[in-house]
């Protein structure tokens, strides 16, 4: 996709974090917005933001756990904007601990959000795309799922998230590779960042009713939450970093987008104990501090 202006964006996920800066990223390219989000109060202010600086953009408070939402979302784009052309499955939420710690609460609120969110995406959005591009023999589109690197490692305490971007990460191959099956004219990324200091780390913030977490942290849990939000808060590349990253990487047909390609050694490594079928490697080994800190927050002796 090379031609941003005047195309339309839907961003879920885009009241605060990467998803705030991919719209004002768009915004500054000359695409119109479609903004979606749970939290309204953050979703308004991000929305006026844009307006006021004259972008034209709709909001569209969205629950991506529920497919009939996800649908609503898609119908106010269209309506609106009469096409959609770039895609950003991007709300994410984060839940750590012991994996058999975890709730059927967690498990549901996670991958609610995180799997469900991009199934919902893939699934209302993309017939809608291939729509609008036999309407528009100069159609392009691109669709950006937000995984994760622990959707190529998985490092402890983290289980639940683990599962959820491997999954996407496998869901957007699938689709890659669908689309070029079909030779359609949409592409497709997978975004997998590491640690970057958005609100994701509070993520409870949103968590609803209907998942909401009863019972006191385990130990393993607040150990896992401490560790997240320190890793979080002292990342060095920025959210807006990421979303200039990540335009790029659209434009030039790129499908894995990473933040930090550093990490990637690690996922060599992880690929290496696969194929020849060693056991998994520790991931700290390189840095055994973090694994005795994190099992001090644990009170494992």
């Amino acid at each position: 996709m090379k031609n941003f202006k005047g195309k339309v964006a839907v961003i879920t996920g885009a009241a605060s974090g990467l998803g705030r800066e991919f719209a004002l990223r768009a915004h500054a390219l000359g695409m119109r917005l479609v903004l979606a989000d749970v939290q309204a109060d953050a979703l308004e202010q991000t929305g006026a933001e844009l307006a006021a600086d004259g972008a034209q953009v709709t909001t569209q408070i969205c629950d991506v756990r529920k497919g009939e939402q996800v649908q609503a979302l898609a119908d106010a784009a269209m309506a609106r904007f009469g096409a959609v052309h770039l895609l950003f499955n991007n709300a994410g939420v984060g839940s750590g601990g012991l994996i058999w710690e975890n709730s059927v609460a967690d498990w549901e609120w996670v991958l609610g959000v995180n799997l469900w969110g991009v199934i919902h995406g893939v699934r209302v959005f993309t017939p809608l795309m291939l729509a609008c591009a036999r309407n528009d023999p100069d159609y392009e589109g691109h669709i950006v799922n937000t995984a994760s690197m622990a959707g190529l490692l998985n490092a402890p305490t983290m289980g639940v998230y683990n599962v959820s971007k491997h999954a996407v990460v496998s869901l957007s191959e699938t689709l890659y590779h669908d689309l070029q099956l079909v030779e359609a004219p949409i592409q497709t990324s997978v975004l997998c960042p590491y640690f970057v200091p958005t609100g994701i780390s509070q993520s409870h913030r949103n968590r609803p009713d209907d998942v909401r977490m009863t019972a006191v942290p385990t130990a393993s849990q607040a150990a896992a939450q401490a560790m997240t939000v320190k890793a979080v808060e002292s990342g060095k590349v920025s959210a807006a970093d990421v979303a200039r990253i990540t335009f790029e990487a659209i434009a030039d047909g790129q499908f894995y987008i990473y933040s930090h390609p550093g990490a990637l050694g690690h996922v060599g490594s992880r690929m290496e104990d696969i194929v020849h079928g060693r056991n998994p490697a520790d991931p700290y080994a390189a840095t055994p501090h973090i694994r005795e800190m994190l099992r001090a927050k644990m009170g494992v002796a």
